[in-house]
């Protein structure tokens, strides 16, 4: 059962792929387009970018027609969602079985030796790995049933879903490891899968650009975790989870000699390994590629920046956990940047315009959240509203979706309105979403966000009451600008009166997704509320998690006084009643604020000047580098002296040379007498010196 949850997804995946390739080798038999024929992609955001006029847009053909469908597209539709079907049944079947029995292990083959290291291909099922598996399959299923709907214009559909499939194979590779090197594998695979997804409309130079971007921002993270791999390796002589914790405790006190100072190895170890979750999670400082990923069509925001890859950090936190919680400078670096990263995102997300953008900061924000659980020791907090905003911020996602095809593909929600009435369901769809992530009471968000603000209050932390304070000001921000979105997209007047009267609800294969993750964002909560942060957590989670004897959070959590277990809510109310208030009651006081505080709205605006720091850090000195090594060095050192140098002289001298073959019969007789009395002059010179 456990090696067809992980390997369905790559036989459909595999099947979709030759698809494409025979549709491909069908549409253009010699392997290319034919002279003047279009390989554009023509999905909903395709048509997003295209249609609409904007200087970003700009030397697009806005209106060529669309190509047929490849064929076998209908077939790779069927086959790659059907097998994520399955595999989310038998991963739902999975977390019950593991949830509530024990652990299973299952050992596929030696993937390879090379001295010490020993690294084997194995399947690790544990809880947490349960809870992982049901997140991923259950999201990319119905994100894939949705798709069937959305890229309906997408000519290219069997590439979309083979890429689809290969990420969830990838990510399941990732939750399911048993060593780090797996991990690793899998941790890689995601980030490949991200880079063609987000740019699947390679036309697109912002869809390009944003892909470049997510690849090169992971990779600075990732450069962090494969030296805490390495460090592991050299402290334990070991990459397999088993033997690394077992010798956790011995490392203790022990140091790393790293960039001149010695250094406290477990503290290192999990630091390192704490930067690749921070790119991979979109944290403080490498959260920059996240909101231009939303290039990517929308099924890919939901997939990749909603349940999947961006909560992989996550997840290697807690598998990590034995090692975290052996240093606590190490956790208190994560309760840092978790706390910084949700207030960070949750301002930005105040002043955004595009629909999926302020969904996409959203997701930032949620994400610090749970990095601050995890740093404060309620791993199984974090994990819960892991589990939690899988599906809500899913709903969000493909609702965004829902109505950017209904304002016929428009993204901006200054340009809509009044729209609860042209699509009712899509409408409360977005409500039942909005109300789970900003913590209505009831709802899944309620349950896990509360508690995650709890956990840092009780905390014993250097950063835990920063990280108190910052979170409940990220509730209060994100209830804000999240019924900002729904009442100002549909709420209010018309402002794009020709779209709005062509608004209409999407079809059933739409909107059937959107059903199952709002059911999800409503009873994902108090029904799990006990196994992930109640009196059950260590029977359920049991050897998966690893609670210190001094870590008392899920106790202390419990014991908070009555008025700051009510403060999200009242944050929740307080943010709904200033929306309210901002865009129904005095639509016009938004714009008078931003004039009146225009630095600060700026300073939002431009996502804290972070990007512009960075290209005056990072991108401009690597530019001139570039160039200097170009054209000084490549140019004149390297050319000057070779081709353009000695090479040349070597011809010319050759070429001279060439000269004194003419082919005449006298020149060479001449040639012959010169030489002669050329010797004879050396050897009378020579005779009359003796």
């Amino acid at each position: 059962m456990y090696q067809a949850i992980v390997f369905l997804p790559l036989v459909g995946a595999i099947l979709a792929g030759l698809i494409s390739l025979v549709g491909a080798h069908a549409r253009y038999p010699s392997g290319r387009p034919e002279a003047g024929g279009h390989d554009h992609g023509h999905g909903a955001d395709h048509h997003a970018a295209q249609e609409h006029a904007s200087p970003r847009h700009a030397g697009h053909d806005a209106h060529h027609p669309s190509e047929p469908a490849a064929a076998g597209s209908r077939a790779a539709e069927l086959i790659t969602t059907s097998l994520l079907f399955v595999s989310m049944i038998l991963s739902w079947i999975a977390f019950v079985t593991v949830g509530f029995g024990q652990d299973v292990h299952v050992s596929l083959f030696n993937w390879f030796t090379a001295g010490d290291l020993k690294v084997e291909w194995a399947l690790r099922v544990d809880t947490l790995t349960a809870v992982m598996l049901v997140v991923v399959t259950t999201v990319s299923a119905f994100v894939h049933l949705y798709s069937i709907g959305y890229m309906v214009e997408e000519p290219y559909r069997p590439r979309f879903f083979c890429y689809l499939s290969l990420f969830t194979f990838a990510m399941l590779m990732l939750v399911t490891s048993d060593n780090l090197v797996q991990l690793f594998f899998g941790w890689e695979g995601v980030g490949l899968m991200s880079y063609l997804l987000i740019g699947y409309w390679y036309q697109k130079p912002e869809a390009n650009a944003a892909a470049i971007k997510a690849f090169i921002v992971n990779r600075v993270g990732d450069f962090g975790f494969a030296l805490g791999i390495f460090a592991v390796f050299m402290m334990t002589k070991a990459v397999d989870f088993g033997t690394v914790f077992a010798q956790a405790p011995s490392l203790v006190g022990k140091s790393i000699h790293f960039l001149f100072w010695d250094v406290d190895a477990l503290t290192l170890m999990c630091i390192l390994l704490f930067i690749g979750a921070m790119g991979k999670s979109a944290q403080f400082l490498l959260h920059t590629w996240l909101p231009d990923a939303m290039e990517g069509p929308t099924p890919v925001s939901a997939l990749i920046h909603a349940a999947t890859m961006v909560t992989a950090g996550v997840f290697m936190v807690a598998r990590l956990s034995p090692l975290f919680e052996l240093a606590p400078t190490a956790q208190t670096v994560v309760v840092f940047f978790g706390a910084t990263t949700a207030f960070f995102a949750a301002t930005v997300g105040l002043v955004q315009n595009d629909i999926k953008r302020i969904v996409a900061y959203s997701t930032c924000s949620q994400l610090g959240y749970m990095f601050v659980a995890m740093g404060v020791g309620a791993y199984s907090v974090g994990m819960f509203h892991l589990f939690t905003h899988a599906f809500f911020k899913a709903l969000l996602f493909l609702g965004s979706g829902s109505v950017i095809m209904a304002m016929h593909h428009e993204q901006d929600i200054q340009k809509m309105g009044g729209l609860k009435d042209k699509i009712p369901f899509t409408y409360a769809m977005m409500v039942i979403g909005t109300l789970a992530l900003t913590g209505f009471p009831l709802t899944a968000g309620y349950f896990s966000k509360d508690a995650i603000i709890e956990a840092a209050f009780a905390s014993r932390n250097p950063m835990a009451i920063y990280a108190f304070a910052l979170t409940v000001a990220a509730a209060a921000l994100t209830s804000f600008y999240s019924w900002r979105l729904i009442l100002v997209t549909f709420h209010g007047k018309p402002h794009d009166r020709h779209h709005y009267d062509a608004a209409h609800e999407s079809r059933p294969v739409i909107l059937i997704p959107l059903a199952f993750l709002a059911a999800g964002a409503i009873l994902s909560g108090y029904p799990f509320k006990e196994l992930f942060a109640g009196q059950g957590v260590e029977a359920f989670f049991r050897d998966s998690l690893k609670f210190g004897p001094n870590n008392h959070i899920l106790h202390d959590l419990h014991a908070v006084p009555y008025f700051v277990a009510m403060v999200p809510t009242l944050m929740m109310a307080l943010g709904f009643l200033v929306s309210w208030h901002f865009y129904i009651r005095k639509p016009a006081l938004p714009a008078e604020l931003a004039r009146q505080h225009e630095p600060l709205y700026k300073f939002l605006l431009n996502k804290w000047y972070i990007d512009e720091l960075y290209e005056v850090i990072f991108v401009r000195p690597t530019l001139w580098l570039g160039r200097l090594l170009w054209k000084q060095g490549d140019g004149r050192v390297i050319d000057g002296l070779g081709p353009d140098g000695i090479s040349a002289r070597v011809l010319d001298v050759t070429r001279n040379v060439m000269r004194l073959q003419t082919g005449y019969l006298y020149h060479y007789a001449f040639a012959m007498l010169i030489g002669v009395a050329a010797l004879i002059t050396w050897f009378i010179v020579r005779a009359g010196a003796g």
